[in-house]
């Protein structure tokens, strides 16, 4: 069938979203639903409709095939393009804003990325690179951990950390993270429990990185503060958690996403959205 035929047969179907009988809207249901992520751009153009029964089908529909789409598109990330840590917040972000300019969001990004690389240079010690990332982001665009609210969903998603410039320790880290990942400076994320820091590594530590790579720690919800190995023992120490070489070593991009969708979980979980706690732990799955 041609590419035309398709779609008006897409649009037939769609326009018979209204029909009174439960039987014959479930076949029409699962012939669109057969169209995939293609069936996406003709629903949302027909959102608008003055019918309320047919709006709140189509946004079933929509809804279903965003998950759906959203899944492969993580398992993808997962597999192939995991080394693209933006890509994967991006993704995470859609699961509460699908209709997210994600075009505009990379352009935000990479022109925080510029305002840093201009104050950088080749004769900058590690410590003086982390001053000029930490005075651009926390002093000139006021990001700041948001202390008050700190297990709120929107402290998470990358739109909102943008547009508030306060987040959570995992989302202020992932942000730095991204940034340093495009300046070439070789900072990852370390999986601490109960909290999320960053690790400055050695040039030889950046491909297979191990405690030993570490040449200090940043802690992004403190305005980028530096510290070393004895500050984490001590806090292990206080939360009397027993120490592992993992909450010393850079985690994966892969670690950090799924504790992003670990923490939306206990989010929602906390405020009582079991349906958005269903489709968060569905696409978890994706991540294994």
């Amino acid at each position: 069938m041609s590419e035309l035929m398709n779609q008006k047969k897409l649009e037939a179907l769609i326009s018979m979203l209204d029909e009174p009988e439960e039987i014959s809207f479930l076949k029409i249901r699962e012939e669109i639903r057969t169209f995939g992520r293609e069936a996406i751009p003709s629903l949302e153009k027909t959102l608008d409709t003055f019918n309320p029964l047919m709006q709140e089908r189509i946004m079933d529909i929509l809804t279903g095939l965003r998950q759906e789409n959203l899944y492969q598109e993580l398992l993808d990330w997962a597999r192939f393009a995991s080394s693209d840590l933006l890509k994967g917040y991006l993704l995470v972000t859609r699961t509460q804003y699908p209709e997210l300019d994600e075009e505009k969001t990379i352009i935000e990004v990479e022109q925080m990325k510029m305002n840093i690389w201009l104050e950088l240079n080749d004769n900058l010690t590690a410590l003086e690179n982390v001053k000029v990332m930490n005075h651009i982001l926390f002093e000139i665009l006021k990001f700041e951990g948001n202390k008050i609210n700190l297990n709120a969903p929107q402290n998470q998603y990358l739109n909102t950390l943008l547009e508030n410039r306060k987040g959570s320790p995992l989302s202020l880290g992932m942000l730095y993270t991204i940034l340093a990942s495009k300046l070439k400076l070789p900072i990852m994320g370390v999986n601490l429990p109960q909290h999320y820091i960053l690790a400055y590594l050695t040039d030889s530590g950046i491909t297979n990185p191990t405690k030993d790579d570490v040449l200090f720690y940043i802690n992004p919800f403190n305005k980028g503060a530096v510290f070393t190995k004895r500050e984490i023992e001590l806090f292990l120490k206080q939360m009397k958690i027993g120490a592992d070489d993992s909450y010393f070593t850079p985690c994966s991009n892969i670690d950090s996403i799924e504790r992003m969708i670990n923490n939306l979980i206990y989010s929602y979980t906390q405020l009582g959205y079991p349906e958005k706690i269903t489709d968060l732990q569905i696409l978890l799955k994706a991540l294994k």
